[in-house]
């Protein structure tokens, strides 16, 4: 094999998003599984540089697992206060034991180091200043509350 050395990745914290959201459409079993839709009402968010709202409309496309784990499809829109627009398209999973995943299914406050969830992110603008998300490779762990998500989005350097 090859001696050369490549880089080893480091992560740089961009944002957290704090959405509210509305009640869960579950969808039922379908032919591609138990579908369930959680539509963001709204929210905000703020990084180093970066802050503004969660633009009303996006969400959360869920294929629910047999084991109460999920495959999840998150679309969303932010607004800097600048009034940029960012479309941020996400795919990722939720894990974790299954009386975990019950409390979370029922909508008690459970802490995010109990279960697992992550995804990746593509982060796209037409404003030339923030152009450097169009090429950027990025990552969130998240957190379900009771009352909404919470997504901290870190740039893979």
């Amino acid at each position: 094999m090859s001696n050369l050395s490549l880089p080893t990745p480091t992560l740089r914290h961009v944002y957290r998003l704090e959405a509210e959201i509305e009640a869960p459409l579950d969808l039922g079993q379908t032919p591609a599984g138990h579908r369930r839709v959680v539509a963001y009402a709204g929210g905000r968010f703020s990084g180093d540089g970066l802050a503004g709202e969660l633009v009303p409309g996006g969400g959360d496309w869920q294929v629910l697992r047999p084991d109460g784990g999920a495959r999840v499809d998150i679309r969303y829109t932010l607004r800097t206060d600048a009034g940029t627009l960012l479309m941020v398209t996400s795919t990722g999973v939720r894990h974790g034991p299954a009386e975990v995943l019950a409390r979370l299914g029922r909508g008690e406050d459970v802490d995010p180091a109990e279960y697992t969830f992550r995804t990746q992110l593509s982060i796209e603008t037409s404003d030339p200043d923030l152009a450097w998300v169009n090429d950027g490779v990025f990552v969130a762990v998240g957190g379900r509350q009771p009352e909404g998500v919470v997504y901290d989005v870190y740039l893979v350097e």
